[in-house]
């Protein structure tokens, strides 16, 4: 079991011991210290919005925050069965104080979170967190008497809304679209995805009879690891070489990752869902763009020959959200998948990323194949580390440091090697008690040889 509280929220297991995994009562003190700071921040206006993905806990973690944000006096929009990214929309036009959303994004069946959203709509910052956990930690909240509860409204409507400002964009190409005529299967992993995907494709032109639906049944009963990885797609890989499909695609729990499936099946790399997406923006409105340090060089090339400029930001939404705005970027991302697109809104989103490649895709007028081959070939390799609690991830990143030092290093966020073209990134993660390491290279073979030999360092170090 596990319980991980960071800045950007309050994610575990569900079952166990209080403190030790995501238990009621974590749940209910973690909501009334989020209300808590909400209500001091904006002590005239008292409007929240919450809405979860479909696994299996969100029923009951939902209830439990529900009524503990209306027993701080919050008043509650329940949007229900929602996307991380619709939440996000719903929050400024609500005129709300903050959201939350319920979603352990593609941690397994037995995880659920509670990630926290400021009044933009975006997740809160590193600044605002710590004092959220501050007061959770000393349990610093009050209840108010029953006159002053907070009210409770459902409202089903956003999944709309959302498709309707994603339309409403002028990159998104309806008619392209449905000219194409484009059979697509889909792959929701019987989340959330599987209602606002085809509702999205209708409304693009896509027909009805060309939508192939897999595992997009809401039950939150995954049906496979629900992170959208090659190695856990294998049903709607083989669903597209048996089938006459131009493309597949497929999201997370909470919608807001994609990955692409070729027409033979093979991926398209959930790395080049943000380069292709970046292209074709890049292609109609200048501007600059901001991934990750674990984000595949791929992208800064695109970038500079459309005549623009790249930025790495560390790992994580707001940091990558954090450098958009600086650079006054006009798209950015994360390699997983991650699009952020600031006409419609700074945060992570597979919705106007499906638009928006399909858009490109339409245009481009060739299979989706050929459209990756004209991207630059980089292989990322992506491993992890698990942690005890004994190891001293600091002291290790240290001591890879040092031991690399002749190198160019980049430690704003873990460590990052460079060597030549190639690279290697490792970092503590924050969302799983795990070392994340990642490496790229031209090849596969060497990208996944420095993986091995820093996990190898690694080991080294721990032993």
């Amino acid at each position: 079991m596990a319980l991980i509280k960071s800045i950007s929220g309050i994610r575990g297991t569900i079952g166990g011991k209080t403190g030790d995994s995501l238990t009621p009562i974590d749940v209910v003190k973690f909501s009334a210290a989020f209300g808590t700071w909400l209500k001091r921040k904006n002590p005239t206006s008292h409007t929240i919005v919450v809405g979860r993905d479909a696994r299996l806990s969100g029923d009951m973690v939902s209830k439990l925050v529900v009524s503990t944000l209306q027993g701080v006096g919050l008043n509650v929009i329940d949007l229900g069965l929602s996307t991380t990214p619709t939440v996000e929309i719903a929050v400024p036009l609500e005129g709300a104080v903050g959201g939350i959303i319920l979603t352990a994004s593609h941690n397994p069946i037995q995880w659920n979170a509670l990630k926290l959203l400021n009044g933009q709509g975006e997740f809160i910052s590193g600044e605002d967190g710590a004092e959220v956990l501050a007061l959770a930690e000393a349990e610093d909240f009050d209840f108010v008497e029953v006159r002053k509860l907070g009210k409770y409204v459902v409202d089903h409507s956003y999944f709309q809304k959302h498709i309707d400002m994603i339309l409403a964009l002028p990159l998104v190409d309806k008619e392209a679209i449905t000219a194409k005529n484009f059979k697509i299967a889909v792959d929701a992993v019987n989340s959330t995805g599987g209602i606002a995907i085809p509702l999205l494709l209708e409304a693009l032109g896509v027909k009805k009879e060309n939508i192939k639906l897999i595992n997009c049944d809401p039950t939150g009963d995954f049906a496979h690891n629900p992170e959208p990885l090659p190695e856990n797609l294998i049903e709607i890989s083989h669903e597209l070489k048996r089938g006459d499909y131009d493309l597949g695609i497929v999201v997370d729990p909470d919608v807001d990752r994609l990955a692409l499936i070729c027409e033979d099946g093979t991926a398209f790399g959930e790395e080049y869902t943000l380069v292709s997406v970046a292209d074709y923006v890049l292609k109609h409105t200048l501007g600059n763009t901001v991934s990750n340090l674990s984000s595949t060089g791929a992208l800064r090339d695109v970038t500079l020959k459309a005549g623009a400029q790249y930025f790495a930001s560390a790992v994580g939404e707001v940091n990558v959200v954090e450098m958009m705005k600086a650079q006054n970027a006009v798209i950015g991302g994360e390699g997983n998948g991650g699009i952020i697109y600031p006409a419609l809104h700074y945060g992570r989103d597979a919705l106007v990323g499906i638009a928006l490649f399909l858009s490109h895709l339409a245009k481009f007028g060739k299979s989706i194949s050929i459209l990756r081959r004209i991207y630059p070939n980089y292989h990322i390799s992506k491993n992890k580390i698990e942690l005890t609690p004994d190891i001293d991830v600091d002291l290790v990143l240290e001591k890879i440091k040092q031991k690399y030092a002749k190198n160019p290093v980049n430690s704003i966020d873990g460590v990052k090697i460079e060597f030549d073209k190639e690279w290697v990134h490792l970092r503590k993660s924050n969302t799983e008690p795990i070392i994340r390491i990642y490496s790229e290279s031209e090849t596969a073979a060497t990208a996944d040889y420095l993986a091995q030999k820093i996990i190898s360092d690694i080991k080294e170090v721990i032993h």
